[in-house]
C-alpha cells in the first residue's frame, strides 16, 4: 500500500519489483517440481534428446531440484532488499534455464521460458535491491566454522581415506563429513582403524558444537524478531512495502496528536520502548521496536522511500542523533523537528532538520495573542513558521 503519493512512479516501481520477487519465486518452484520429476526418469525426451546422455539429465534433475531451493532462498533476501540476494538471482537464474535445457523433458520447457522471461525483470530492478547484509561478528565466526569443520572432514577423510571403508573419492569424504557432523551417521562408511575412530571423533565433535553454535546465533535474532513482532512490531512483509511514508521517531507528548494529524498518511513510529510500542499498536499505529539512532533500524524501515521525517520526543539530544542518521543516509529527505529546550532549536537545525519548532515558544505565543483578544491563531503559526525560515538561512 502506497499512501499519499504525488505521481505514480512509486507504485509502478513497487509493482515491478513486486512482479520480480513472484516471478523468481515461481521459477524456483518449477526448478524444485520439474528436479523431483526428472531424478526418476528413466529416458530422455525432447528435441535435445539426442544430444543429452541419460546420466546427465538425471544428474541435472537432481542438481535442478538443489537450485530450486536455493533459488527460493534467493527470492526471500529479494522480497527482504538484500543486494547479495539481487546477486545471487542474476547467477542462479541462468542456471536454471541451463540445467532445464539439460534435463530435455516437457516437463522443462516452463521452467527454461520462465527463467529466461525473469532474468530482464531483476535486472532492470538492480536499484531497488540495496540492504546490506549485515551480519555480526559472532555470526560471521559460526558460518566460518561451519565451513572450517566441512573443510577439515573432507580434506583429513580424503587423506585417510585407507583408514575408512568406502571412501575413493573427494565426494566420498565431503558425504562422510555431512553425515558424521549432522549426526545422522548412515553406517555405510566407518573407520577400520584407531586412527580412523579419533578423527572421525573429532569431526563428530567440532561438526556438533559449529552447528549447535550457528543455529544459535543465526536463528536467536530470527525468534528474537518474531517475539518483537508479537509485541508491536509491523512484520517484514509489511516493512518491504512502505513508500513515501512518514517516519516518526520515538515517544513523547506530541507522538499521538502528530499521527493522528497524520490521518490516512502511512506513518510509521520506531521506539526503543517496548510498552510504548505495544500502546500504538493497540491504537491502530505501525510501530517498529528499536534504537532510531542507528543505521540498520531507519534501512529497515527504508528510510531512501520515505517523504518525511518527524522527530519530536522529550529528548532533544536523541533527536539529533537521529536527525543526524537520517540526514546521512538521506539527503533529500524532509526533516522535521520539535524542540523541547528552545535554546536547543539552533542545535536541531545544525544537525540536519529542514524545520525546527519550539512547542513551548508556540504555546506560549498563541496563549498571549489569545489574551490580547487575537481571534486568528493560524496567522501567529504561519508568523513563526517564517521566523524559523529566515533563522535557517542565517
Amino acid at each position: 500500500m502506497v499512501a499519499d503519493s504525488d505521481d505514480g512512479a512509486g507504485p509502478s516501481r513497487l509493482l515491478r519489483t513486486k512482479a520480480a520477487v513472484l516471478l523468481t519465486s515461481v521459477v524456483a518452484v518449477l526448478s524444485v517440481i520439474t528436479g523431483i520429476v526428472n531424478i526418476g526418469t528413466v529416458e530422455v525426451t525432447g528435441p535435445l534428446a539426442v544430444y543429452i546422455p541419460e546420466a546427465v539429465a538425471r544428474t541435472a534433475g537432481f542438481t535442478g531440484a538443489m537450485t530450486g531451493f536455493l533459488v527460493l532462498l534467493s527470492a526471500y533476501g529479494l522480497r527482504r532488499g538484500y543486494r547479495i540476494a539481487w546477486y545471487a538471482t542474476v547467477v542462479l537464474l541462468p542456471v536454471t534455464a541451463l540445467q532445464g535445457l539439460a534435463q530435455s523433458s516437457v516437463f522443462s520447457y516452463p521452467l527454461v521460458a520462465l527463467s529466461v522471461l525473469t532474468m530482464p525483470t531483476v535486472l532492470v530492478n538492480w536499484d531497488y535491491f540495496t540492504r546490506p547484509l549485515d551480519l555480526s561478528l559472532t555470526q560471521l565466526a559460526s558460518l566460518a566454522a561451519v565451513l572450517g569443520v566441512q573443510v577439515y572432514g573432507t580434506v583429513g577423510t580424503y587423506a585417510l581415506r585407507e583408514e575408512f571403508n568406502g571412501v575413493n573419492t573427494v565426494l566420498d569424504a565431503f558425504y562422510f563429513t555431512i553425515v558424521t557432523a549432522s549426526t545422522v551417521g548412515y553406517g555405510d562408511i566407518t573407520a577400520t582403524s584407531q586412527f580412523g575412530r579419533l578423527f572421525s571423533m573429532s569431526v563428530l565433535v567440532t561438526g556438533v558444537a559449529s552447528f549447535g553454535v550457528a543455529l544459535g546465533t543465526l536463528l536467536g535474532p530470527l525468534i528474537e524478531a518474531r517475539l518483537a513482532t508479537a509485541l508491536g512490531n509491523m512484520s517484514d512483509k509489511q516493512l518491504d512495502l512502505l513508500e513515501n511514508h512518514y517516519i516518526v521517531i520515538g515517544y513523547g507528548d506530541l507522538t499521538e496528536p502528530i499521527l493522528e494529524s497524520l490521518g490516512d498518511r502511512q506513518a510509521v513510529v520506531i521506539t526503543q520502548d517496548a510498552e510504548n510500542a505495544k500502546r500504538l499498536r493497540d491504537h491502530g499505529f505501525e510501530v517498529v521496536t528499536d534504537d532510531p539512532s542507528d543505521e540498520e533500524p531507519l534501512h529497515r524501515l527504508h528510510i531512501e522511500r520515505a517523504r518525511g521525517l518527524i522527530a519530536a520526543t522529550n529528548d532533544d539530544a536523541q533527536d539529533a542523533m537521529t536527525i543526524l542518521t537520517a540526514r546521512e543516509l538521506n539527503p533529500d529527505l524532509r526533516i522535521v523537528a520539535a524542540a523541547t529546550d528552545r535554546e536547543n532549536v539552533r542545535k536541531l537545525r545544525r544537525a540536519g532538520a529542514d524545520i525546527v519548532l519550539s512547542p513551548a515558544v508556540l504555546g506560549g505565543r498563541l496563549l498571549v495573542e489569545s489574551a490580547f483578544g487575537n481571534d486568528e491563531p493560524e496567522r501567529v503559526v504561519e508568523e513563526l513558521l517564517d521566523d524559523g525560515d529566515r533563522s535557517q538561512n542565517e
